[in-house]
């Protein structure tokens, strides 16, 4: 009687199926597709939109942000090594300053600068067509 009652529920379960296993490969197919995302420069160009408060001897005040110089566009971490960190073609530890940012942190795929209110991360890009390949152990 069990068996009856498991081969009957299965069958019921197979027939009322609406999805073929071609349908559900397409979804799949579908889902790993790479996506198209907004370009990098995009973002750059675009206006911060957070507005800042400031108070100062009981007076407060609103700071709309500046539109970024092209200095600070111009950080560029292009390597990670030792615990030093190369950017903009200079060699670089905790606590120096480069182009007006402080480097805060240095991991082991990116670095972090802080120049006052601003917090800027910068990660090492993966390319595709290089062929030095470095692992950690």
């Amino acid at each position: 009687m069990k068996k009856l009652f498991l081969f009957l529920s299965t069958m019921t379960i197979i027939l009322h199926a609406d999805l073929s296993v071609q349908q559900i490969e397409e979804m799949v197919h579908k889902i790993h597709k790479e996506r198209e995302g907004v370009k990098l420069e995009t973002l750059e160009d675009t206006k911060e939109p957070f507005v800042r408060l400031q108070e100062e001897n009981n007076v407060s005040t609103f700071v709309i942000p500046t539109v970024k110089t092209a200095e600070e566009a111009k950080l560029v971490l292009h390597a990670i090594v030792n615990g030093r960190a190369f950017i903009n073609d200079s060699w670089v530890n905790v606590d120096d300053n480069i182009l007006g940012y402080k480097l805060k942190y240095i991991g082991n795929k990116g670095v972090v600068l802080r120049n006052e209110n601003h917090i800027k991360k910068l990660f090492l890009r993966k390319e595709k067509d290089s062929f030095i390949k470095l692992e950690e152990k």
